[in-house]
């Protein structure tokens, strides 16, 4: 089987100027990047053609949400079809602030993936429990539901990547340890086999996020079931970079 390429997305959030972007960006652009990587930058919607203008074409670009329609009378939503007419080739869906502060149902979350999927466009698919279901050791029951979802979903796994983000560790500082996030991802891997097929729970990459920064990423790269990162607040900054590079 080959090994699974490391992937490292950055969520901007709602973050960033003209002049803030360019200059991240142009660290980005001028730093020594790990060939074997893949990186994706989520931007925000307004700033998505400025993104993929600007950033060296070796790094992707992913808008943060899309709609489950390509196109029509739904203001403030954006479409695969226009990600797409920009050159952009990822979208990150199913983040939990846009599950617990926007209040998305994981049956819109699952109609959005068919979607974008159906449009060929790549998905960072994000799944996580919150810190009661955690105290409550309900974590699996939860995060096996809302992979359900996403599977039910999805015809072509090659376009997709899971984002397994603990919502207790997410802008909190608090991140789960090596083992706590192993612990999670190889049960998810052991959940795809037994109910999707051996072929997808063996090559479909498995990213974590939850206050992921240039301190913890090489232990947390260092776990055999973590394919990567979805990378929040230091994805701004310029060690970003070494979170990119942590398998280096």
């Amino acid at each position: 089987m080959a090994p699974r390429r490391f992937f490292v997305g950055g969520n901007w959030k709602m973050n960033g100027t003209k002049e803030s972007l360019e200059e991240l960006i142009s660290t980005l652009n001028t730093a020594s990047l790990h060939d074997e990587t893949e990186v994706v930058c989520g931007a925000p919607s307004i700033y998505l053609d400025f993104a993929r203008s600007h950033l060296d074409p070796k790094i992707g670009v992913a808008a943060q949400n899309c709609y489950k329609v390509a196109k029509g009378a739904f203001t403030g939503e954006i479409s695969p079809a226009m990600i797409k007419d920009f050159g952009v080739d990822w979208v990150i869906l199913g983040h939990s602030e846009r599950r617990h502060v926007f209040g998305e149902s994981d049956e819109l979350i699952g109609q959005k993936v068919a979607h974008a999927l159906e449009n060929d466009l790549g998905v960072i698919a994000c799944i996580g429990e919150k810190l009661e279901e955690r105290e409550a050791g309900t974590t699996e029951e939860v995060v096996y539901a809302q992979t359900q979802v996403i599977a039910d979903n999805v015809k072509d796994w090659s376009k997709v990547v899971l984002a397994y983000e603990p919502v207790w560790a997410i802008g909190t500082g608090k991140t789960a340890s090596p083992e706590q996030a192993q612990e999670v991802h190889e049960k998810l891997r052991a959940w795809l086999r037994a109910n999707v097929s051996e072929d997808v729970a063996d090559s479909l990459r498995i990213i974590y996020g939850g206050s992921v920064s240039g301190g913890n990423c090489k232990e947390l790269a260092s776990q055999g079931d973590v394919d990567g990162f979805l990378v929040g607040g230091a994805s701004l900054k310029p060690e970003f970079v070494d979170i990119i590079n942590a398998r280096a």
